[in-house]
Formats: C-alpha cells, structure tokens, sequence
C-alpha cells in the first residue's frame, strides 16, 4: 500500500467519526455557510502572477516544514503580499493541519481560500462551506469519473469553486466536465514524490481553454512560472518555498514583485 492509499484509508474512517459526531444540520447552520464565496478561478483569469500560496505544517515526504508559524499572521501576510488565492491544508494526521486552521485564515484574510484536503464525501464538501472555504480540491487519483461528477456539482450547488488535480493524461481524460473551475496539474507524483515540471508542459494542450490551468507544486522560482505561463497557465500553487521561511508572507511579497518586474 503506498502513502496514498493509506492517506484514503485513514480518511474513510475520520469521515465516519466526523459524520457521526456533527450531523449536516449542524454544518448548514453556522453562519460562515450562508455567506457568498469569492471565486478563486475569477481572481487567477484577472490577476498577473496567479499565486497560490499555501499553509502547509508538514508533509509525508518532507516531514516538518513549519510548526512555529500563526496561521492568521500567515493569512494576512499573503493578502498584503497580493496573492490571488490561499491554500489551508486540513488533513490532520500527514499534514499538520486542521478545519481551525481554515476558520483562522477565512477570518484574517478576504481572498478566495481553498480547502486542500483528501475529499471523498460530500459531507466534507460541507464541512468546507461551513468553515469557510470558497474552494475545494478533488483528486482525480483516488475518485472515480461519477464521484468527480457528484461531489464537484454538489460544490457548485453550494457556491464553491472546484480544482480539479491530474497527474497524468488517463486522470486528465476521465475528469474533464462542465462542474469543475480550475484544472491543477500537480508536479510530483504521489506514489514516488519525484516533481517533474514536464508534467504540466505535456498535459497542458489536452486542457481545455475553459478551464483555469493550474500548476502544482514543484514550483519554487520566478524562472519555473515563466517558463509554465507560456503554456496557458494562470495559476501556480506554491506551499513550501514560503512556509519554510520565517516570514511567508514577506518571501510571497518579495517573489510576486520579483515576478511583476
């Protein structure tokens, strides 16, 4: 079994525990549900450096990346920095993070907030609105083309963007449908954690041009995204190039005005 599949497996079971400890009723009460959700696909099609910049502790193949950093000090430096977009990771037991992680950056910051998380259930796309996100991302990799379908237009339903992650052509072809926003071609390959910017150059001409191309990870200099713009891509998610640092909202300042000049 390799790191994904056990990221799945633990997750099918935190599901079930959320799902049975804080009823869908519950989640459509709170008051962060019912607001309007910025979108996330809009702000990269009008931006000219179509950062994304993540919040991210740790991960499985780096290990601790941050642990030291607020996460609204992290938010409102990104916004001031003039990122399109930020990416809070929510998954607990590989990442570090947490749905208070989402609700700290939703009240320190006004950009379009993404929920990264491995999302298999609809309740999750919830959970998302009722912390909120404006944002979700689904994994081609580990959903089934009626599972994309279902849980994308049950995100659209609810006011919130949908990335849609491909890492390969087969992924890319079983995913292309009218309920996602934004198609993301992420860099490393999840089962061996190899980055290849390649990856997004080859699949680029196979998206299509009403979808927001995004680009993920592997991206940690200012040559990596003009060498991907040509490409059609509007959106680059950068995580650890800026949390590694003591400051990510100063690094994400300085790389965006590196970026403009």
């Amino acid at each position: 079994m390799n790191i994904l599949d056990k990221i799945v497996a633990d997750k099918r079971k935190e599901v079930d525990l959320r799902k049975s400890i804080i009823p869908t009723a519950q989640l459509e009460q709170t008051s962060l549900f019912a607001r309007n959700c910025p979108s996330l696909a809009f702000a990269l099609r009008h931006s000219d450096t179509g950062i994304i910049a993540e919040h991210k502790r740790r991960s499985p193949s780096k290990s601790v990346i941050n642990q030291g950093l607020n996460v609204q000090d992290v938010a409102m430096g990104y916004e001031k920095a003039g990122v399109s977009g930020m990416s809070v990771l929510t998954d607990g037991k590989y990442f570090g993070g947490s749905l208070d992680d989402l609700i700290l950056a939703r009240t320190s910051a006004n950009i379009p907030i993404l929920r990264k998380e491995f999302i298999i259930d609809e309740y999750q796309i919830l959970e998302a609105k009722a912390h909120g996100a404006d944002v979700i991302l689904l994994i081609a990799a580990i959903l089934t083309r009626d599972e994309i379908k279902t849980l994308s237009e049950t995100a659209k339903s609810l006011g919130l963007d949908v990335l849609l992650e491909v890492h390969n052509e087969e992924e890319l072809q079983k995913s292309i449908m009218p309920s996602l926003d934004m198609l993301g071609v992420n860099n490393r390959n999840l089962k061996t954690f190899e980055v290849r910017l390649d990856t997004s150059k080859t699949l680029a001409e196979q998206i299509p041009n009403e979808f927001v191309k995004v680009s993920e990870s592997g991206i940690s200099s200012i040559d990596a995204i003009k060498e991907l713009q040509p490409y059609g891509y509007e959106g680059f998610l950068i995580g650890e190039n800026f949390m590694k640092t003591d400051d990510p909202g100063k690094h994400a300042k300085d790389f965006i005005d590196q970026l403009k000049a």
